[in-house]
């Protein structure tokens, strides 16, 4: 599997029908979303860290080969706004260690008020443990510089190619030997939908940066109304017709269309 597709979260109760079947309970609502897709990407981790346990049971009810990529707390992006590092940086990856073959990258999104800060970053992509994959998805112009480039290169930090509106709202750079891409809102109908021809941009986007071998994680977070679900599935298909080797996705009628 080199693009991992899958949506960012999976407990929205708007998606039964479309990924879920009617009759499955919201408590086995993970184990039917890992039968169909390979990977996901928590949120929960951001709001609130779960506790060791929550993680070994993530782990437990999931398949072999499934990945799950864990969004950084808030204390750490928006609290402490990447200062004093160390402690919420090994909180979070002692507990998400729980998640152990099925942990994937962790995401650190930044808030849109902090400025680009090339010591604070590098300060805390240096607290990760060696081999800890970090996407980091920042969202203020300031950080669009060489200087930022080189420390995410230099840590192996992949640099989050975000999409807004169906347009890139980052640069386009390849920062590690992986990818993370990270599909906001479209502006297809109904919203917020991503059209056919904006899912085939970013399939060749992908193809231009990264060999097939590469592994680049693809999260929809488009969650209203299932559109991530439904995207991805799309997507998926254009990344299958473009020759590119993709995860599983949904299959049946519901998200099929």
């Amino acid at each position: 599997m080199t693009v991992l597709v899958g949506t960012s979260g999976w407990q929205y109760k708007d998606w039964r029908e479309v990924l879920y079947p009617p009759d499955r309970p919201q408590r086995l609502w993970l184990e039917e979303y890992a039968r169909q897709f390979a990977t996901v990407e928590s949120n929960a981790a951001f709001y609130r860290l779960p506790e060791e346990k929550t993680f070994a049971d993530w782990r437990d009810r999931t398949p072999e080969g499934f990945v799950m990529a864990v969004k950084a707390s808030r204390y750490l992006t928006h609290i402490k706004r990447l200062r004093d590092p160390a402690e919420p940086v090994g909180r979070l990856m002692s507990r998400a260690a729980a998640l152990g073959p099925r942990l994937g990258p962790v995401l650190l999104q930044l808030p849109p008020t902090l400025h680009a800060d090339a010591a604070l970053l590098d300060d805390c992509l240096g607290c990760f443990p060696a081999g800890a994959r970090v996407a980091v998805e920042p969202r203020h112009a300031s950080w669009w510089t060489e200087e930022i480039r080189a420390v995410l290169e230099h840590r192996g930090a992949a640099l989050c190619w975000a999409d807004r509106g169906s347009r890139p709202v980052t640069p386009l750079w390849r920062t590690a030997g992986w990818g993370y891409v990270r599909f906001h809102e479209g502006r297809a109908e109904p919203f917020p939908r991503y059209g056919g021809q904006a899912l085939a941009t970013w399939v060749r986007r992908i193809a231009d940066t990264w060999p097939d071998r590469a592994e680049v994680y693809a999260y929809f977070n488009n969650d209203l109304g299932a559109a991530a679900v439904l995207d991805a599935v799309r997507f998926a298909r254009a990344a299958e017709a473009a020759g590119r080797s993709v995860s599983r996705t949904p299959s049946g009628r519901g998200a099929a269309r």
